[in-house]
């Protein structure tokens, strides 16, 4: 299939629609008061580009805005420009070498200064700047150049044909920042610029006016938002810390909240709560994947700064037979019981949808301890000294620290899962770190799951949009945290590998779309089985609203937040 028409194919699937889900409630802006939002992990920076926490970016969001989002099928819809560039209308040219955005006429920052090309182009600078770490550099892959011919017109020049030309500026993650006020903030200043990074200003529904880092952002209706009567709310809190059963009871049983983020709940415990009737949970499935990144660096205490989880290879996580036992020891259905019920699937995959990039090529949905018992056995891995830790054959103790954020479902999970290696004969050691430190991007903190200063670690994470071209990037060997990058970085788990560099870069430059589905189905297969992680739930997204919220989308291919600045107050 050549190149062009494999664009027109795709660019069918797009929603070439403006912003949609207008409630009906016309009106002054801010009419319905204040509106009340708990994230039981809390924002600690409102610049995702410092920070690859879920909680951070969605934060951003409400203040933050791309040039196209996903809505909640997962399509492309224009948001800061005027359509999308496909080779049809000529935004994309035939080569697909290069892709030029129309801004919107007229629309302005929150300070009222107008937002032209020259941000576009500074956002791409600010993440690609020499001596700096950007938490996003994966979607800026390939691009040689921005331009910017007029104050309207952003041209990206890729370099080589890119049939997926739509990772950068587009969707929470890659925002467009204010060239004016981060300007002082490229490269390695950019985590010194503390007032730009709690409060940027930008062209979203609200503003920051207090920012209390994880704790509670106060956000005002920004009055030079272009949708006029809109936002209906005339400011936010946005409460962040507790845990998932405290937000899930503020909104549904007490009513002290109006949206309650990611309720990482047992079934039961949802169900309970939702009797209360002050609210309703609303769920949906994505890419979601609950795993543990396996350390593919040492992260020995003994080490330097410089040294710990940055040099290569850890005492024995990257032999096969240890990282496939490990795997084989985990009863996935019983997790899936006990932590999400009809939330929850069962999965091998690092990307479990959409169907065109799912492999089916892995099963995991049978526990095996003695298949795992006797693998590490005939690997040579022995408890010599009948301690029940088994040692590698050069005597270094099977001993793992074992490390997620503090939430009851994922310490369920520790303990099962430790109960279960310990089975076979690994040492393994439980720690719980605060989510708000866990997820964010601080430099300076050893807590960080960036830093991974641990031997296995435990999370989800997904990508927006529904190709995953970009979220594969984050196996790329140049993507891993360092201290030279500030320890930003996609590449958590530091998994390396020749091949799979060479794959993805063929990936970049395909257009044929079952051909892309069959190599990123290959580079998930490379990821999982050369042991970069072990996929654990393919999640649904659960999160609550309050009755009398109106206009809630749930949208699991973006923020959850994206169209926040549609909700109102439902008449009682």
């Amino acid at each position: 299939m050549k190149l062009k028409t494999a664009l027109l194919g795709a660019a069918a699937s797009f929603a070439l629609a403006p912003m949609a889900y207008a409630d009906g409630h016309e009106g002054e802006r801010g009419r319905d008061g204040e509106v009340k939002i708990i994230y039981w992990q809390a924002p600690s920076i409102l610049n995702p580009f410092l920070s690859g926490g879920t909680k951070d970016v969605e934060a951003a969001s409400l203040i933050l805005e791309p040039l196209m989002r996903f809505d909640q099928t997962g399509a492309l819809v224009p948001w800061l420009v005027e359509e999308i560039p496909t080779v049809e209308n000529g935004g994309l040219n035939e080569e697909l070498t290069q892709i030029t955005y129309n801004i919107t006429p007229g629309i302005t920052w929150s300070d009222g200064t107008p937002f032209t090309s020259a941000d576009v182009k500074f956002t791409y600078d600010y993440c690609t700047a020499e001596g700096g770490g950007c938490a996003q550099a994966t979607k800026f892959e390939g691009i040689d150049s921005v331009e910017t011919p007029d104050d309207l017109t952003v041209v990206v020049n890729f370099s080589g044909p890119t049939p997926y030309p739509y990772s950068a500026f587009n969707g929470a993650e890659s925002p467009i920042i204010q060239a004016a006020q981060f300007a002082d903030c490229l490269g390695p200043k950019a985590p010194e610029c503390t007032d730009e990074n709690f409060g940027p200003i930008g062209t979203g529904p609200f503003t920051v006016t207090d920012f209390r880092t994880n704790d509670v952002i106060q956000l005002a209706a920004n009055e030079n938002y272009r949708v006029e009567g809109q936002p209906a709310f005339a400011t936010v809190t946005f409460k962040g810390g507790g845990d998932a059963t405290a937000a899930g009871r503020a909104v549904l049983e007490t009513g002290e909240f109006d949206y309650a983020w990611n309720l990482q709940l047992a079934p039961d415990v949802i169900a309970q709560m939702e009797s209360g009737g002050n609210g309703t949970t609303v769920a949906g499935f994505g890419t979601l994947v609950e795993r543990i990144m396996l350390n593919n660096t040492n992260p020995d205490p003994s080490l330097s700064d410089e040294e710990r989880s940055v040099i290569r290879p850890h005492p024995f996580l990257g032999d096969p037979a240890v990282y496939n036992a490990l795997s084989m020891a985990i009863d996935r259905p019983l997790l899936v019981e006990v932590g999400y019920g009809q939330a929850g699937r069962v999965t091998c995959n690092w990307v479990p949808a959409p169907e065109l990039y799912a492999s089916t090529s892995m099963t995991c949905d049978t526990q095996d301890i003695e298949g795992a018992k006797a693998m590490l056995e005939e690997a040579g891995y022995v408890d010599t000294d009948g301690d029940g830790v088994r040692e590698t054959p050069d005597g270094v103790k099977m001993s793992m620290l074992y490390q997620t954020s503090t939430n009851a479902v994922r310490q369920d999970f520790q303990a099962l899962i430790k109960q279960w290696w310990e089975e076979i004969g690994m040492e393994v050691e439980l720690r719980n770190i605060d989510a708000s430190v866990f997820f964010g991007g601080d430099p300076g903190s050893p807590d960080t799951f960036q830093k991974f200063m641990a031997d296995v670690e435990m999370y989800a994470n997904n990508f927006p949009g529904t190709d995953p071209q970009a979220y594969l990037g984050n196996g790329l060997c140049d993507a891993a945290p360092t201290p030279d990058t500030q320890w930003q970085g996609e590449n958590i788990s530091r998994f390396c590998m020749e091949e799979y560099d060479a794959l993805h870069a063929e990936l970049q430059q395909t257009s044929d779309l079952q051909e892309r589905g069959r190599i990123a189905k290959e580079l998930n297969d490379m990821a999982v089985q050369n042991g970069m992680m072990i996929p654990l739930v393919d999640r649904g997204r659960l999160s609550a609203h309050a009755n009398s919220l109106g206009g809630v989308v749930l949208n699991t291919w973006d923020s959850e937040l994206w169209n926040a600045a549609e909700w109102y107050r439902v008449a009682e």
